[in-house]
């Protein structure tokens, strides 16, 4: 049997799976009316299981036996009716996410964000040109949607510049964008949205634990660093030996298409703003070091959650986005007026239109299920199951890693399936002694390995097309057999580097901690 021959039933198999996948996906509805329906679901069950009686099942937060409350009587209707609006303006993801959206949304419009990824990859010498593109794509976490409408398509037209195959650069960059999405050496708007999920869902338990916006960033920081590693070895020694091999370039592709030069207005407002951001941070950490700071607490820490620093994560993220975007719109003269600015702004506002209808619909779905203690017997009754398992520790997180990266399949949407999952598998964990802020750190890293190989990920169709323009006959299965090796990699390598992180004791983030209660 020849080698074609060994490899065509292999393809039939994978092309029937991921065809199984897109139907399956397709036949979900849309996350807002998935938290509809889940809302109903929830009202019935627990008019269902306030009938019963869970004596044996002790609730921490009372020390008493545990009560479902029926939700679908006269008075709990009404109250629902009532708070209906303050439920929805209360959710805590909604704001941060907003606030933190407006000054990236200044600095994205402005053009500060496309400049400083266009000088980075056009200084970049060939043999660094892989790491590089990787470490974009993780930077460009911090501009929203950028990674995949420029990072992607550049990565292909640097690499056919280069003379290296285009798919392999648009490969790097696929892997850093949506693979690593989770690993950035900056803070982001990702991570005060994951925690305004996880806080409420530890809340289940523990009415008054605080989760820091920043609990994983010292992770994700490290992470940066083996994600990097990882794509620069799978790009430069497994897929572009496989692509030189078995797919060639189109003849007609163009070298130069799609790469603009940078004028000098352009590179001196990106410094210009730079500069000033790097002076900000300066204050800020000036202000920080004196021991009677205002953004200390009473008793002179900065990382206690009383610390008014802590307490301005997501402002402080906020106005590293906003000050550059404006020092750069004004000095390349993108912004003539303050009108400029706030029309930056409202675009911004505008892109978050879908969230904040998801956001309505999960914020009724959170608290309905919170208030109705459903969670809390998921999460005692799954606590005890796992008890009386008594698996190690590491093994319920790489069970969730795993699990994470399976309904990412047909879930794409980050927040959207925290908020399915952290009710669940926060408080669960909570009750075998493992902290929320480890739980969130092992969903990431489950949610970012398999975004690269759905083709329910809202962008996968994208890249397809960026890929046929260096090769028509590009399709849905070419682009996962090319993600494949990075998408089990990344699950393999940095499920083993959270593990290890954690046998070591190294800081998750902020405030965070391993162990629940903490000690």
């Amino acid at each position: 049997m020849n080698q074609a021959s060994r490899i065509e039933p292999a393809k039939g198999f994978l092309d029937r799976c991921l065809k199984g996948i897109e139907v399956v996906g397709n036949k979900l509805p849309d996350p807002s009316m998935l938290f509809l329906l889940l809302l109903i679901v929830v009202w019935i069950l627990s008019a269902f299981l306030s009938n019963f009686s869970f004596s044996s099942v002790i609730d921490p937060r009372t020390d008493a036996p545990l009560v479902i409350n029926n939700l679908l009587t006269g008075s709990a209707i009404t109250d629902f009716m009532s708070r209906m609006v303050s439920i929805f303006t209360g959710f805590a993801p909604l704001g941060v996410v907003l606030v933190a959206m407006l000054g990236v949304g200044v600095a994205d419009e402005a053009g500060y964000f496309n400049t400083g990824i266009k000088l980075l990859l056009s200084r970049t010498s060939a043999r660094l040109l892989t790491p590089v593109v990787v470490l974009v794509g993780l930077l460009s976490h911090s501009a929203v949607d950028a990674g995949y409408v420029l990072v992607i398509p550049l990565g292909g037209v640097i690499f056919h510049a280069a003379g290296r195959h285009p798919l392999a650069g648009i490969a790097a960059a696929f892997a850093g964008v949506s693979g690593g999405f989770s690993a950035n050496p900056l803070p982001s708007a990702l991570d005060p949205l994951l925690q305004g999920f996880t806080q409420p869902a530890a809340q289940i338990l523990d009415a008054a634990i605080l989760i820091n916006p920043l609990c994983n960033y010292f992770f994700t920081m490290a992470s940066s660093v083996l994600i990097i590693a990882l794509g620069w070895y799978i790009t430069d020694r497994l897929v572009e030996p496989r692509l030189q091999r078995n797919t060639p370039v189109d003849e007609d592709a163009e070298r130069s298409e799609g790469m603009d030069k940078i004028s000098r207005r352009e590179s001196g407002a990106f410094w210009w703003a730079t500069g000033v951001m790097l002076l900000g941070i300066v204050v800020l950490i000036l202000t920080l070091l004196p021991a009677d700071s205002p953004f200390r607490d009473s008793s002179g820490s900065l990382n206690s959650f009383q610390a008014p620093i802590m307490q301005s994560i997501v402002p402080l993220i906020f106005l590293l986005f906003l000050v550059p975007g404006v020092v750069y719109g004004y000095v390349a003269r993108v912004f003539k007026s303050s009108r400029d600015m706030v029309d930056a702004m409202t675009k911004a506002m505008n892109g978050m239109a879908y969230y904040i209808v998801m956001a309505f619909f999960c914020a009724l779905f959170v608290h309905a299920f919170a208030s109705s203690n459903i969670g809390a017997l998921l999460a005692l009754k799954g606590a005890s199951a796992l008890q009386a398992l008594a698996l190690p520790g590491s093994v319920t997180i790489m069970g969730i890693i795993l699990l994470t990266a399976f309904v990412n399949l047909f879930v794409g949407s980050a927040s959207a399936k925290w908020a399915l999952l952290a009710p669940i598998f926060v408080p669960m964990l909570m009750q075998v002694g493992i902290s929320p802020d480890l739980t969130q750190a092992a969903y990431r890293v489950g949610d970012s390995s398999s975004n690269i190989i759905t083709p329910l990920m809202p962008y996968f169709p994208l890249v397809v097309v960026y890929c046929q323009k260096y090769f028509k006959q590009t399709g849905i299965g070419t682009l996962t057999a090319i993600m494949i090796p990075y998408s089990v990699t990344f699950l393999i390598a940095w499920t083993a580097f959270l593990v290890l992180y954690w046998v070591f004791g190294l800081p998750l983030g902020l405030g965070a901690s391993y162990v629940y209660p903490p000690v």
